[in-house]
Formats: structure tokens, C-alpha cells, sequence
């Protein structure tokens, strides 16, 4: 049955509204686990309210596992019911000028162009970027060092993978200003008309493409623009590509170490235990993205009527997958609201499960990876300001900071050792 919150989501009693999940923030936006705990301790699936919308949202971990790969749940706009079309979420994001992307197809077409980028974003490739992430960290780490402070998203998080982004994606340095600025509008990290950051975005992006065609840059976009065969992609569709890495890539790897920095300030004793062993931080990483992943919620449509959880859910309606709740559900991870970098079961749903799964994994690992080490081996005594205020970005399916301000002392602590490094596993 469904519940109805209090405004701090703390209490939960029967009802027959729907939760309307906007009305909780900012609550819901600076800690949703407490709202998402009630939820999940009330039932598998409830509905809910937000941007207007009607949804089902599906709060425990197997069941939200299953329905990542379940083919009733669609992630083609198609699949929605026509009076929710022309919302403006849904309009610009699966029926936009840059919507024919991986993210939001089924097969055979995400198939096709899974294949494609795969073929291109290689083991190999990410592997060679790791020196270039190196220098661009020591670099960031540089320009701060001396200050005692700085807003970690501003200063760090965030320049470290758009810059790495834009260089893999061919960006000119002419434009790479331009290009940063819509990427921060259109993800929530900057003020600014999203709508037309979007649109400015777009058009550089195609024509970003055409000059690929020909000019033999071994750049990502240059390498995908001139395959040919089944693996030959379409203007709009290497566009859309672009800005499904500058939207996905960007945010993933800017929660990743935002977020991750922050359970650790509120943590000292993990904070410490990484800091003396230097050999956990693979597994820190992965406890961060299951802890307080980027990635909050994934939306799906139910192409036909399909069943979860012991409720019927009709075609055409919005299927909310929980991953921040499944990631806390206590019968999947023993005291699951714990930080604990030492969990021996580090799988989680951070990118994902089947067809689906985050190709750009093996990337944002080795940015979080480079990123920690830099800052755990250069900054010592790093503490979270108090005297500013944390910002959180209102986001329906990811969940990171707007700033982050932190203190630090001058003197570089201990350097961590190299023993830990990560190996990027080869795209699934």
C-alpha cells in the first residue's frame, strides 16, 4: 500500500496518495536516505510524485537489480505513455536533438551502438590516459596547495574529468572554454539557461562531427566518425554520443570524488584508516559509489504491463529504480548506512547491471582513483568547512555537489604508495 511521508521522512502511514517526493526538499535533496528507508521498510514499490510526474518507484535491491535488465522495462521514449511525451523532462532529454544515444535505446539498436563505441573506447585507450590524469591532478592539486582551502567541486572534481573528456573527445582548446560552461549549465554545477546551454551544445557537437569526418584526429569522435560497416554511426547519433559522455561522463566522475571526500569527512576514523593504508583505496572506491553513488535513480518505462514486487504496474507509466535506496537495503548489506572501506562485497549498482552497465566505468574509476591518491598523498589534515555551506544540485537521477568546501594544512602528507593501483578492466 502506498505512504505518506511528514516532511522529514522519518514517519510513514498508509494512505492512498502517491509521495510526492518534491514536496521533501531540500530534505530529500541534502539526505534522501532516511526518506528512502521508510519507503523501503514500507514495501518494494510505491508511487510516487515528481516534476509533476506520476511513477513507480522501486526501493529494494533485488528488485531493483532485476528490473535494470528487464526487457517489459523500456528505455526508449516509445515506450512512454503519450500524455507524458511533451513533459519538459521527457521532451528534451528522449525526445531532443541529442537523444539517440545508448542510454536511452533497447536492442537491436543499443546493441549496435554499443558495439560501435566499444570498439573505440578500449581498454587500451583509457589505460594511455592515466599519465595525462596524473598531470592534470598534480597540476589542480598545485594551484590550491598553498591557499589552506578551496571548493574541492570547483577546483578539482570537476576541471580534472571535463578537461580529461574534452581531450578524449577531440575538443579544440579554442573551445574548450565554451564547452566547460555548457557542460556545467547543463549538468546543475553552474546558473545559467540549461535550455540554451543544450541547444548551443548541440550545435557544436554536430558540426564538432563533420570536421571529424575528415580531418584524421585520432580522437575518440574522429576514430567513431570514420568507421565504417556496422559500426559506422550517423551524424546525429555521434553528437548525441558526445553529449551523453559530456552529461554522464562528466557528473559520474564529479560525484565520484565529491561525494566520496565528503563520506570521508564524515568518517574520520575511515578517513584515517585510508589514509595508513594505502592498499585499501581500490576498495574505498567501490564503497564510495555504493555508499553515496552518483547515480541516485534510473528511469525506465514499462513497454508492456509487468509485475515487481507484488504490484502491477501498467504499460505507458514511469518505473523509478532506486539505486541510492537498493544500495542501503540493509538485507543485501549488513549495516548498509555504514561507510565501512573495508566491505568484502563491493558489488553494487553504481553503473548499473546488463545491457545497460556504464561503459564509461573503467574511466571514472581511474579518475577517482587518480584523484584520491592525489589529494590523500597532498593535502594533509583535510577537514570539511563548516563556516560554508555545502551545495547539493537538485537532480530526479543523480546526486552530487555543487561545492564542497574544505581546509587543509600546507604540508603534503605522508604520499601513498603506488602498490594499489587500479587496473581498468576491459568494457563490458
Amino acid at each position: 500500500m502506498p505512504v505518506r511521508l511528514n516532511r522529514d521522512g522519518l514517519r510513514a502511514v498508509s494512505s492512498d496518495m502517491a509521495v510526492n517526493l518534491d514536496a521533501l526538499r531540500p530534505g530529500f535533496t541534502d539526505d534522501p536516505y532516511s526518506v528512502l528507508k521508510s519507503l523501503r521498510e514500507a514495501g518494494p514499490v510505491h508511487r510516487v510524485e515528481t516534476l509533476g510526474v506520476p511513477m513507480w518507484l522501486v526501493t529494494r535491491y533485488p528488485d531493483v537489480r532485476a528490473a535494470l535488465d528487464n526487457p517489459l522495462l523500456s528505455s526508449h521514449g516509445s515506450a512512454l505513455a503519450e500524455p507524458l511525451r511533451g513533459h519538459p523532462h521527457f521532451a528534451s532529454w528522449w525526445f531532443g536533438d541529442l537523444s539517440d544515444h545508448m542510454m536511452n535505446s533497447d536492442a537491436p539498436d543499443h546493441t549496435r551502438l554499443r558495439r560501435a563505441v566499444s570498439s573505440e573506447l578500449t581498454t587500451r585507450r583509457i589505460t594511455a590516459l592515466r599519465p595525462r590524469i596524473e598531470q592534470l591532478a598534480a597540476s589542480l592539486a598545485d594551484s590550491f596547495a598553498d591557499s589552506g582551502g578551496c571548493d574541492l567541486i570547483a577546483d578539482f572534481a570537476a576541471p580534472l574529468p571535463i578537461t580529461v573528456l574534452m581531450e578524449l573527445l577531440g575538443v579544440p582548446a579554442v573551445d574548450q572554454e565554451n564547452f566547460r560552461y555548457w557542460a556545467d549549465v547543463v549538468t546543475g554545477l553552474a546558473d545559467g539557461d540549461a535550455s540554451s546551454a543544450r541547444e548551443e551544445a548541440s550545435g557544436y557537437l554536430r558540426d564538432l562531427v563533420v570536421h571529424k569526418r575528415t580531418s584524421g584526429d585520432n580522437d575518440l569522435i574522429g576514430a567513431l566518425a570514420r568507421a565504417t560497416g556496422e559500426a559506422a554511426l550517423t551524424d546525429g547519433e555521434l553528437a548525441s554520443l558526445a553529449f551523453l559522455l559530456l552529461v554522464a561522463g562528466y557528473t559520474t566522475a564529479v560525484d565520484l570524488v565529491g561525494n566520496g571526500v565528503l563520506a570521508l569527512l564524515r568518517n574520520p576514523e575511515q578517513l584515517e584508516l585510508l589514509q595508513r593504508s594505502s592498499s585499501l583505496l581500490p576498495g574505498a572506491i567501490e564503497e564510495f559509489l555504493r555508499f553515496d553513488g552518483p547515480t541516485s535513480h534510473v528511469l525506465r518505462f514499462a513497454a508492456q504491463p509487468v509485475t515487481i514486487g507484488g504490484v502491477q504496474i501498467p504499460a505507458g507509466d514511469v518505473v523509478l529504480l532506486s539505486l541510492a535506496s537498493a544500495e542501503h537495503d540493509s538485507a543485501r548489506y549488513p549495516r548498509a548506512d555504514q561507510l565501512n572501506i573495508e566491505r568484502a562485497d563491493r558489488q553494487h549498482l553504481a553503473f548499473g547491471h546488463g545491457m545497460h552497465f556504464c561503459l564509461g566505468a573503467p574511466l571514472a574509476r581511474l579518475e577517482g582513483e587518480v584523484a584520491f591518491r592525489t589529494l590523500l598523498s597532498r593535502c594533509a589534515g583535510l577537514t570539511l568547512d563548516t563556516a560554508q555551506p555545502l551545495g547539493w544540485r537538485v537532480s530526479l537521477g543523480s546526486r552530487g555537489l555543487r561545492a564542497l568546501p574544505v581546509t587543509f594544512r600546507t604540508k603534503p602528507a605522508m604520499p601513498l604508495d603506488e602498490q594499489a593501483t587500479i587496473k581498468v578492466p576491459k568494457p563490458s
